[in-house]
């Protein structure tokens, strides 16, 4: 038997599958979660076998709620459930260690399989689902964006050096090629280009 939390804000979608799991498969369905929040506090009590989470909630997302999980149970088994899947959104998973990826469209009965893939110790990504991780548009590189992210907060340059330990010319030089990167004339601007094309 295989116990599970189920988070998603769509109730219809998550008392569904809360009703119709345990009847494809061997699940317990522990408990459900609507938000966030819900999502790490009854995770965190319940200690589920696997963890099915949406991407897409409001106030804290599934990811943000894995990252919180992960500081308690680093090898919590989670499953994400989503519905527009980009690159930017699939790598921060990856980097959270998320083992499965699922589209929200799936049949229950392949939810129910892919849980107890994931519960055996392997990993899952749909296809559909990783073709989009693959398509990787994103021309920045990781200190261009961690830059940028701090941008974002409203840092300034010196600020921004100082937090990631950079010299404040290292700094400028990352926010000149991001912007020349995004064709942006501000680095408030190259950190709004890169936030809606889900880079960071």
């Amino acid at each position: 038997m295989t116990t599970v939390v189920l988070a998603d804000d769509e109730a219809l979608l998550r008392k569904a599958m809360a009703a119709l799991l345990p009847l494809e498969g061997e699940i317990t369905v522990l408990a459900e979660a609507e938000n966030g929040e819900e999502a790490v506090e009854a995770t965190l009590r319940h200690e589920p076998d696997v963890l099915v989470i949406d991407l897409e909630m409001p106030g804290v997302d599934g990811l943000g709620a894995v990252a919180e999980i992960r500081r308690t149970r680093p090898n919590q088994v989670i499953l994400m459930l989503t519905r527009h899947a980009k690159p930017g959104v699939l790598r921060k998973a990856l980097k959270l260690g998320v083992q499965g990826f699922v589209s929200k469209a799936a049949e229950p009965s392949h939810i129910t399989s892919v849980i107890a893939t994931l519960h055996q110790g392997k990993r899952w990504i749909d296809p559909d689902v990783s073709a989009l991780a693959v398509v990787d548009d994103c021309p920045l590189t990781e200190r261009e964006l961690e830059v940028l992210r701090v941008t974002g907060e409203g840092y300034s340059v010196a600020e921004i050096a100082a937090q990631l330990h950079l010299a404040q010319g290292t700094v400028r030089n990352y926010l000149s090629n991001a912007m020349q990167k995004t064709q942006t004339q501000t680095r408030h601007e190259a950190a709004r280009y890169a936030r809606e094309h889900d880079w960071l």
